[in-house]
């Protein structure tokens, strides 16, 4: 089994990094992109003795900062 989890900085938080890609990417010839968030992505193996409730106190306490991060987890089977 196999959880993906994508953390990116929250809608409302300043995003430099993305700032810079979105700013590299006009510089490239391609002005039609107006926003880029840059985040993380993690994929973990597990054996399927986790519920997703620990997967998420997971998420929420090592995986991401919840002050300024979102995170997404999607559990595949």
């Amino acid at each position: 089994m196999k959880a993906k989890v994508i953390v990116l900085p929250k809608q409302s938080v300043l995003d430099p990094q993305g700032v810079a890609v979105r700013d590299a990417i006009h510089h490239h010839g391609l002005p039609a992109v107006k926003a880029a968030r840059v985040g993380k992505f993690i994929e973990l193996e597990l054996d399927g003795s986790q519920t997703e409730a620990q997967l998420h106190e997971v998420c929420r306490d090592l995986l991401s900062n919840p002050v300024i991060e979102d995170y997404k987890l999607v559990v595949e089977g």
